[in-house]
């Protein structure tokens, strides 16, 4: 059996349409953000305006991206094979398998750029609640960060907190007044002094002697203890903040890991919504050019 020739007009043609890929491209992008939109309004998103949501995606939202691609992916692909140019004198198989690249090509532009409106587009639609969702983090943010930042601008007026200043305060540290039992410093000097104490202490991993020593005194002073019980209330103390940084570092890991493992999953099931995608943007593409090229021979054979 031989191959049928060639013609010049056809040698010149390019294999590929990129007018009917670009087409097919725009509708598939436009209409996955239209998607990604709506997706959002029901309540599908797995981003949530009051804190950062750790947990994989759930059920509707897989499904969700599934319908996305599935919709999206398969008007696109439909597009590029419908528009693509006729293809005269090429075999069969040929036109197969450029119909199936030129839906896989509209699948690939599609999805560069959606991943391009999402950097700018989704930000530019949805910032009004994610503007309200920073508002309500920073309103519930735990009350020690808000001290910790208070502290700072107290201690420096406004300007940063300097790791030095532990040092500084242990070279000017003065012993009780001889007399009245009373440290130097108000109250608020000295409980900026004690937490700067107490930061270092739980960075080293211990409360240096001389440091409990002074505490000690400075507890005393204000309370009436006697020095004794001032460092075993003193000892008392750090341990508790001791623990409560254990487990605040535990709790951070453990958030991390589950961050982790909810990006892997949500990667995965991304992954393959993908490439389902992919699959039903070149089997529409298959479908389009096998519709334009049948209507095409009805037409001739019409007139």
């Amino acid at each position: 059996m031989q191959a049928t020739p060639l013609s010049v007009s056809d040698l010149n043609n390019p294999g590929v349409s990129w007018g009917a890929v670009l087409a097919g491209a725009a509708a598939a992008a436009a209409l996955s953000f239209i998607l990604l939109i709506l997706g959002v309004g029901l309540g599908l998103s797995s981003v949530s305006p009051w804190s950062f949501n750790a947990t994989a995606i759930g059920v509707s939202t897989i499904a969700w991206l599934a319908f996305m691609q599935l919709a999206a992916s398969g008007i696109g692909g439909y597009m590029a094979g419908r528009l693509r140019v006729k293809w005269s004198s090429i075999h069969t198989d040929e036109v197969h398998f450029r119909d199936t690249a030129h839906g896989l090509l509209a699948w690939a532009v599609a999805t560069l750029i959606t991943v391009a409106v999402l950097a700018g587009g989704t930000r530019a639609v949805l910032s009004g609640a994610i503007d309200a969702g920073s508002g309500v983090a920073a309103a519930v943010s735990p009350a020690a960060a808000a001290g910790a930042g208070a502290a700072g601008a107290k201690a420096g007026e406004g300007g940063d907190v300097n790791p030095l200043d532990y040092f500084s305060d242990m070279l000017l540290r003065a012993a009780p007044a001889a007399g009245t039992g009373e440290a130097g410093g108000t109250v608020a000097e000295q409980r900026l002094e004690t937490g700067r104490i107490f930061a270092t202490s739980l960075s080293t991993g211990s409360l240096a002697a001389d440091d409990r020593a002074y505490l000690g005194q400075v507890v005393a002073s204000r309370t009436g203890l006697t020095q004794a019980e001032a460092e075993a209330r003193v000892d008392a103390v750090y341990a508790r903040a001791a623990k409560a940084a254990a487990d605040a570092k535990a709790r951070a890991q453990q958030a991390a890991d589950t961050a982790r493992k909810a990006g892997a999953h949500t990667a995965l099931w991304m992954f393959v919504a993908l490439l389902l995608g992919a699959f039903v943007a070149s089997l529409a593409a298959t479908f389009g050019g096998r519709q334009r090229d049948h209507e095409r021979v009805l037409r001739h054979v019409t007139i």
